[in-house]
């Protein structure tokens, strides 16, 4: 079944992937060219080189990948002569129809060849199938597949017309499947050409549940027994690789570490303006400096509350543009240590400029010794996360499938068939 060799070699039938839905057989013809979107290829460049390999346009523009055919891409890339069957319609079928290898199995109705292809690799060397098409042009192309991809000695294919003049074989099949307009007009046939030595399986394909109702009568009718009814949806995910989202954690020693800096700041502009004589970082002017009778500038403790906090507000303003980093009128405490801003009101009755640098201004008060810093805990995060969505474009319905089970005769129902054949 298709090239086992490791390398390709000429005459080879190969799986171009261009997309993830767009693939293309290729058989390998030295002295041709394939053309596409992603570049020019010689078939001859392809002969020698692994079976999955990544092969470069000429122009270095393109690539394509070159797969080993198997029955899963063969489905995904075969030219379409009718409808098919797809990969989870014949994963069903194969599962409830019990086909393995050594099975014996009948089809009718060949169509593209889809189904036959997996068939015949479930059933391996030792099974056999026998397919039967009513239209001759799709018979003799699928013949010519199963030729050139070697399969033609699992398979015996039919161009006859099964509803009016039945299947080849009598009392063989361990398995039947059936896709054809009007099945009910074929369940007799089949029936005969299943096996009744042991538990015999039938399947029906039906688009159109009218279809599904006057088989599953016929199947009545015929002694067919646990009949059922499927139907197969496939619902794809795509699924792709995003870097990971920060936790809560990260986030809130972020925001503690923000909060940690503004508060520096701020105290670094208290003590700036307290001190006298430095420079404003926004326009070089030199503060005032200070006496403590209060005479030549306006004491801290003179202006309002509202001026405070526009005094504030302009200075935190200042540092963000300075910075780049977000200043504000709130300010949260820090865990660290607590910051009292002690003045001296004493100072202000003596006579003579006092600068207020000479004043202790701030008293640091440390946490006690007992307490520590708490410290960011070290968390082992993903590189990557998985996300997945439902694919926009979903295949839905395709058809209905129909199983029935035929149980081989009890011993007294064959005693009578002899007795009436002999007399």
């Amino acid at each position: 079944m298709w090239s086992k060799a490791r390398n390709i070699v000429a005459g080879d039938t190969v799986i171009l992937w261009l997309t993830r839905d767009a693939l293309q057989p290729l058989i390998i013809e030295p002295g041709k060219e394939f053309n596409s979107k992603f570049g020019s290829y010689r078939h001859s460049d392809l002969v020698g080189i692994p079976f999955g390999s990544k092969v470069g346009s000429r122009t270095g523009k393109g690539f394509i990948h070159v797969l080993r055919p198997t029955p899963e891409l063969w489905t995904m890339a075969l030219p379409h002569r009718t409808q098919i069957l797809y990969l989870a319609d014949i994963a069903f079928i194969t599962s409830h129809l019990n086909i393995k290898a050594g099975s014996q199995v009948v089809e009718a109705g060949t169509g593209s060849g889809s189904f036959s292809h997996s068939v015949m690799r479930s059933i391996g060397s030792s099974g056999h199938l026998w397919s039967y098409e009513f239209h001759e042009t799709r018979a003799n192309k699928a013949r010519q597949e199963f030729l050139q991809h070697g399969l033609s000695d699992r398979v015996t294919l039919s161009h006859r017309n099964v509803c009016k003049d039945g299947f080849t074989v009598i009392d063989t099949a361990d398995a039947l499947f059936l896709d054809l307009p009007a099945p009910w007009d074929a369940i007799e046939h089949a029936k005969k050409a299943l096996r009744k030595d042991r538990i015999a399986r039938i399947c029906c394909f039906s688009p159109c549940m009218e279809q599904v109702l006057r088989t599953v009568s016929a199947l009545n009718d015929a002694g067919f027994t646990d009949i059922t009814m499927y139907e197969t949806l496939l619902r794809p995910y795509d699924i792709q690789q995003t870097p990971a989202l920060p936790t809560i954690a990260d986030l809130s020693h972020k925001l503690k570490q923000s909060e940690l800096r503004r508060e520096e700041k701020r105290l670094k502009q208290i003590a700036s303006g307290h001190r006298g004589g430095s420079e404003d970082e926004n326009n070089g002017k030199k503060l005032p400096r200070v006496s403590a009778s209060g005479a030549g500038y306006e004491s801290s403790s003179s202006l309002s509350v509202g001026e405070k906090r526009k005094r504030e507000g302009a200075e935190g303003e200042n540092e963000e543009m300075l910075t780049g980093e977000p200043t504000g009128g709130k300010r949260a405490k820090t865990e660290e240590e607590d910051v009292v801003v002690v003045v001296d009101d004493t100072q202000s009755s003596t006579p003579g400029d006092v600068p207020m640098t000479d004043v202790p201004l701030l008293l640091k008060v440390e946490r006690s010794s007992g307490e520590e810093k708490s410290e960011m805990p070290s968390l082992v995060q993903p590189m990557k996360i998985n996300l997945s969505k439902v694919m926009p474009e979903v295949r839905g319905h395709t058809s209905y499938l129909t199983f029935a089970c035929l149980l081989p005769p009890l011993p007294t129902q064959v005693t009578n068939e002899s007795s009436e054949k002999a007399q």
